[in-house]
């Protein structure tokens, strides 16, 4: 199989400067589906230069805003086109089904015209009143300059789209380096960029592991802003990194998500029937691969046995294969690390005393497959409970009263998302209340808003994504202060 030029760099498509490539394997049967360049520190300074004299002597930081949205709802206009080759391309690279990869090119063009109108809807500044008609003085908003995106291997378009909208929207350029598991659909969205007319040099493109690339964009000098999406380890390297030039840091680092169930939530059989279809949706959709995945069930004592032994009846049912074949329910995990790592968590458990109900293994056959799993009889002090897995692993917890519910639900080192189920409307605000989470449904679990703050508390990382303060981390905040009737202050006599 040739080469597929993936570094993007000044309107151009380059092989790596080294000539180093890398195979992307199909997760379903681990054979090769492309091979792209492999980027590395050289490739990456190529890049933030051009991005760089993009920046500050191209025409892009100040194209009227009108311009830019236009820009970005012809980009959304463009993925809807061809919608179905890069939701079967988003499929085929990251194991999901070819349903969730259609559905992410919806999400994506929702995120470009979102962030098109919210940019369109704001005034030139906010004007403060100094308290003197001899005065002007007004808050502006100006680009931040050229960003570094690094995105994960999980949802690598839509996740490449909460970056790149807003940060285009500002004014700003960029160097994306996609997880170099899944950068396909990355490359496809940078070239419906160039088709939508975006100047060269705005956009820029390495295709290469984390160390260089990563590692370099977050320390290099001419880079203003980082954005990372991924694990705490590398979040947390990421931001050591760009300490030294004190540039903009922006984290999402993933989640470790209650999904609390009280009984009275399952005292109809819709409602119970409701609650266990919404567990499963919460722990097992893309294999567990989600940083929201709701990955800890805690459910009420009483209707524990009850719920478990429905959740893992229907969790044996569900249909794991390649996501493009038809019934298809569940595919793959990414890669052979993902399934090893995956593989690990469960026998810890079983070794710490948790109860298999169902799943616990690979199916027969090839590819990176495992059977969704929920373990019964956890606890805090379990490995799994504790640490992300990021596969279709569920944990079940119990818990007698709300006091008992909120104290487990809030006892993560992270605080990206959680859920709670009750028919009682006062108990779901009280306890939505008082969650320490950046996403809290109520009787629902996944759905989110392109308008609404996307982002997590302590170690799930800092700053939020989507929403108006998703255009604000792409953005420096200005004060202008005009003396319109200047005169001498006579501070000083002389």
């Amino acid at each position: 199989m040739s080469e597929q030029k993936t570094i993007y760099t000044a309107g151009t498509w380059r092989s790596a400067a080294s000539g180093a490539t890398r195979e992307i394997l199909d997760p379903v049967d681990a054979t090769v589906l492309a091979v792209v360049a492999e980027g590395a520190a050289a490739d990456t300074d190529a890049a933030v230069s051009a991005a760089r004299a993009a920046f500050d002597d191209g025409q892009w930081p100040g194209t009227p805003v009108a311009e830019r949205a236009a820009l970005l709802r012809r980009t959304a206009d463009l993925l809807q086109r061809d919608r179905e080759r890069i939701g079967l391309l988003e499929s085929r690279d990251a194991g999901k089904t070819l349903e969730e990869g259609r559905v992410d090119v919806d999400c994506v063009s929702d995120a470009f015209r979102y962030f098109a109108g919210l940019v369109t809807e704001e005034s030139a500044g906010r004007v403060v009143d100094a308290g003197s008609p001899d005065i002007h003085s007004v808050v502006v908003h100006e680009p931040v300059g050229v960003c570094a995106l690094i995105t994960p291997w999980n949802y690598p378009l839509l996740q490449a789209s909460w970056k790149i909208a807003p940060a285009l929207a500002a004014g700003n350029t960029f160097v994306i380096k996609p997880s170099e598991i899944t950068p396909l659909t990355t490359v496809a969205l940078i070239e419906l960029l160039a088709e939508a007319g975006l100047p060269a040099g705005v956009a820029n493109l390495v295709t290469g592991a984390g160390d260089p690339v990563g590692a370099r964009l977050a320390a290099h000098p001419d880079v203003d802003l980082v954005s990372f999406t991924g694990g705490l380890a590398s979040g947390t390297k990421v931001m050591r990194a760009a300490a030294d030039t004190v540039k903009k840091v922006a984290l999402e680092l993933g989640g470790k998500n209650p999904n609390v169930v009280f009984a009275d939530a399952c005292a109809t059989a819709d409602g119970f029937d409701t609650a266990v279809d919404q567990a499963l949706n919460a722990a097992f959709m893309h294999s567990g691969q989600v940083c929201s995945a709701g990955s800890r069930l805690i459910v009420e004592e009483s209707v524990r046995e009850r719920f478990v032994a429905e959740l893992a009846r229907r969790a044996e049912k569900i249909r794991i294969g390649r996501g493009t074949d038809p019934g298809v329910e569940c595919g793959p995990l990414v890669s052979a690390a993902q399934l090893a790592r995956t593989e690990s968590y469960v026998a810890s458990a079983l070794s710490e005393g948790a109860v298999l109900r169902a799943g616990g293994e690979r199916p027969a056959g090839a590819g990176y497959f495992y059977r969704p799993t929920v373990l019964d009889r956890c606890h805090r002090g379990m490995r799994v409970v504790r640490e992300e897995v990021f596969g279709p692993v569920l944990t079940v917890e119990t818990f007698r009263t709300e006091e008992e519910a909120v104290a487990l639900a809030n006892d993560t080192e992270y605080g990206l998302a959680g859920a709670v189920w009750t028919a009682d409307g006062d108990r779901a605000r009280r306890v939505a209340g008082r969650l320490r989470h950046g996403t809290v449904w109520i009787n629902d679990f996944h759905p989110y808003l392109p308008q609404a703050e996307w982002g997590g508390f302590g170690k799930s990382g800092i700053g939020r994504e989507l929403g108006p303060s998703g255009l604000a981390e792409y953005r420096e905040t200005k004060h202008v202060y005009e003396n319109l009737a200047p005169r001498p202050v006579r501070w000083f006599a002389g």
